[in-house]
């Protein structure tokens, strides 16, 4: 007799990848960043619609890729769709919002900053309305572990008026996923999904259902019978309902009631002492914490926790969290990043979370759930920090091997404003490198630059520069700014995954006619290409050379090569001598990313 094969497991992002198949996805797009990046890459990597490699082949796979092919492994038929990585989240939106209007359904891939980029053609689609589902994951990033920022993607089902789904588990994340697509068609809107690292490394078994089929329905020109006023209002008098009727009765929002003795769902009907509002990752974690709370139980005298785990967020199922409060004497409020929930409903005043102290801001570990359940009689006025009870982690720098960290260096001694951008460039701002003033965000550090009050320096990528750094140069030679651009070519996004770069060096030869390429692996008779002729700035160079060996010699580690930390005194010739020219000038820094190979650098 055959054994029987057990179910296999899946984590989050690819219990996401399998959604998105069995959805009839064709269209995806996305814009590399922490986490998103991974679960991008599940459709890039996976050769979709060949066949499986064999035993041999597959023994060379990397964990990653041996982990795509297990997931095809189990998918009895895959359909063909357009993967691609963009630059830009607008423009991956955009991309996306064409693809839905033709009737294809479409998946678009950000991370959470990524969010603020799209939200301009987000909010307008709502009214507009759409065309095929349209799905945007926002991957969120509690704890900042990769992200220049913590914020929460879900108040942009507020401002945008759209469904936001926050799942907590493979299957719900499965689950969440196939629901979002018929949402998004039966309301002609767009549909919001937040996720994080934390649903990514969570594994279970997951329930598929049958597969949608097309065709999917296209945009419908009769909204343009009607005025915007009439639009706003048809979607409030409509569409809107639809949410929050949706909000009421899915089951993705579902009260569990737990006891000292006994564990499972319950109405939760009946009265209680303690009750707890989640959503997302953190339904997981209430859930596998409750399970160990008999002590607990029994020390505070409260037998029962009942649990509202939410899976839909935006609308919120006002009446259900109604009935939920009046069935609970106190209410605990469990969710990342920012306090969503418990903003909109602690009017009550029995509702505690991250507003009354008894869970931190951000990332809320299990320790931090164990101790505002421990807490819960008290009323803690100041926000909870957990700073001190954190373990401190070394701050992530430039990479001790990075091409660009003698040109660092160099700019740290300059006597002038330097704006940073959200690339490698922004971890040269702390000490001891201290390189960068200021990095407010991708693509931004051109812009910043040309609000300073004499002639000063942008760093930038040519990754940030491709996301919206030309915009900002666009508008640097229009309006006559005083600016040196350094434009940092390694072609690869470096910090997301070394994803590849456009080289726009033609693009910014259009725009502005002062253009120098200097490639700082070449020796330095090859280094420079098509320089203006240098300003004698002597005593100037010696002086910043001496202080740049000065700082060498204080920051190099034991056995260094003292040499290899200073720049190539061509290049800071050239930067000094185009500092003390008016207008607008820019530098492409050839140089070959260490950690991520490309192109002709290789």
């Amino acid at each position: 007799m055959k054994e029987k094969k057990e179910a296999p497991e899946y984590t989050g992002f690819e219990a996401l990848y399998l959604a998105a198949l069995d959805s009839d996805v064709s269209f995806i797009t996305g814009v590399p960043g922490y986490p998103v990046t991974s679960l991008m890459e599940l459709f890039l990597r996976i050769p979709v619609g060949k066949g499986l490699l064999n035993a041999s082949e597959e023994k060379n796979l990397d964990s990653r890729k041996a982990a795509a092919f297990e997931i095809m492994r189990n998918t009895s038929k895959i359909q063909d769709y357009n993967a691609r990585w963009l630059t830009n989240e607008k423009v991956a939106l955009e991309n996306a919002l064409g693809a839905s209007v033709s009737g294809r359904r479409t998946l678009v891939l950000v991370k959470h900053v990524g969010m603020n980029l799209l939200s301009d053609p987000l909010i307008t689609s709502v009214t507009h309305t759409i065309g095929a589902g349209l799905v945007i994951i926002a991957g969120d990033d509690p704890g900042a572990k990769g992200s220049q920022n913590e914020q929460d993607s879900r108040w942009y089902g507020r401002i945008a008026e759209i469904a936001v789904f926050d799942p907590g588990s493979p299957d719900m994340a499965y689950r969440t996923l196939r629901r979002a697509y018929e949402l998004s068609e039966e309301t002609r809107t767009p549909v919001l999904l937040r996720v994080t690292a934390s649903l990514e490394k969570t594994k279970g078994k997951i329930n598929r259902l049958r597969k949608s089929s097309s065709p999917h329905p296209e945009f419908d020109r009769a909204i343009w019978k009607k005025r915007m006023v009439e639009k706003h209002r048809l979607f409030h008098s409509r569409t809107y309902p639809l949410l929050e009727k949706e909000a009421e009765n899915t089951d993705l929002n579902e009260i569990r009631k737990r006891t000292a003795g006994n564990t499972g769902n319950g109405s939760g009907s009946e009265h209680g002492y303690l009750g707890i509002i989640s959503s997302g990752f953190m339904s997981s974690i209430v859930e596998e914490l409750l399970k160990k709370q008999n002590e607990f139980h029994a020390e505070v005298s409260h037998p029962e926790i009942s649990h509202l785990a939410l899976g839909l967020v935006n609308p919120l199922p006002l009446e259900k969290i109604k009935a939920f409060l009046d069935s609970n004497q106190k209410i605990l409020v469990v969710e990342e990043s920012e306090p969503f929930i418990e903003e909109q409903i602690r009017v009550t005043g029995k509702v505690y979370g991250k507003k009354t102290g008894h869970l931190p801001y951000g990332q809320v570990r299990p320790e931090d759930l164990e101790f505002a359940l421990e807490h819960i009689e008290k009323e803690i006025v100041k926000p909870a920090d957990t700073t001190l009870k954190a373990k401190k982690k070394n701050r992530v720098g430039i990479c001790d091997d990075c091409a660009y960290l003698p040109l660092y260096r160099f700019l740290s001694t300059l006597d002038v404003r330097i704006a940073g951008d959200m690339g490698c460039s922004v971890r040269s701002a702390p000490e001891p490198l201290a390189a960068v003033d200021v990095s407010f965000a991708l693509g931004s550090a051109i812009s910043v630059a040309c609000g300073f009050e004499k002639k000063s320096i942008a760093v930038i990528g040519d990754f940030a520069l491709a996301h919206s750094g030309i915009l900002g140069l666009l508008s640097a030679a229009t309006t006559g700014c005083n600016v040196l651009v350094l434009v940092l070519q390694n072609e690869v996004a470096a910090m997301t995954g070394g994803q590849a770069v456009p080289d726009l060096r033609k693009v910014v030869k259009a725009i502005t006619p002062d253009v120098s390429v200097f490639n700082i692996d070449a020796s330095e008779e090859e280094a420079v290409n098509g320089t203006s002729k240098a300003i004698d700035e002597t005593d100037k160079r010696a002086d910043k050379t001496e202080k740049v060996m000065d700082k060498a010699e204080n920051e190099v580690e034991s056995g260094k090569e003292i040499e290899k930390t200073i720049l190539n005194p061509k290049l800071s010739e050239l930067i000094l001598a185009k500092l003390a020219l008016p207008g607008l000038s820019v530098i492409f820094i050839e140089g070959k990313c260490r950690k991520y190979c490309s192109g002709v650098f290789c």
